[in-house]
């Protein structure tokens, strides 16, 4: 089984980083394999056109071919399940986030809903208001294609404003590893 994490902070190793790390370590010690995609090393993700081309070629591509996103469909398409993790900026996910969300969730209902039945699980690193309203941006793509989510003991996020903040938050450090051992578990008995 394998899980990829999508970080959608500009900041490589900031506290998004480090807060998908804690899931992902809870996630291999539990036998599930992790892959992670950072945002901030690949070309900018392109917001969807609706061009509708997915729907014409139905061929598990976005027919925007010039920064990562197929590449990066394409390990989320053959993962079991699918974690994203962004920091939260004006009281929402980032731009590049949203991005991934838009076309990732057109392409895979144009190509027969190919995360339906995946688990998926939103994280956040934030430090004032807007973990909700975030948290709901990031669960609107498992909802809309059928995914599953795993709860944890308190919602997805961690405290933090500088890098390396959110592990002083004691309540945030064990949400995310209560996270990852329900994603584990959960993935287990879809299995």
């Amino acid at each position: 089984m394998k899980v990829v994490a999508v970080n959608g902070s500009g900041k490589k190793d900031g506290n998004t980083f480090l807060l998908l790390n804690i899931v992902m370590q809870e996630l291999r010690a539990e036998g599930i394999e992790t892959d992670l995609i950072q945002l901030a090393e690949g070309a900018p993700i392109q917001g969807c056109t609706a061009c509708m081309k997915c729907l014409e070629r139905k061929n598990l591509k976005c027919a925007v071919d010039s920064d990562p996103f197929n590449e990066y469909f394409e390990k989320i398409g053959r993962a079991d399940g699918l974690l994203l993790g962004s920091p939260v900026y004006f009281a929402d996910i980032t731009a590049g986030m949203k991005a991934l969300i838009e076309r990732c969730g057109f392409v895979a209902r144009a190509n027969g809903n190919v995360l339906r039945r995946k688990v998926g699980a939103g994280v956040l690193a934030v430090r004032r208001a807007g973990s909700n309203h975030s948290l709901a941006s990031l669960n609107h793509l498992f909802l809309i294609n059928e995914m599953i989510i795993p709860g944890s003991n308190y919602w997805n996020a961690g405290v933090g404003r500088m890098p390396g903040e959110v592990l002083a938050d004691a309540e945030g450090v064990a949400t995310m590893k209560t996270l990852g051992v329900n994603m584990a578990w959960l993935l287990k008995r879809l299995a």
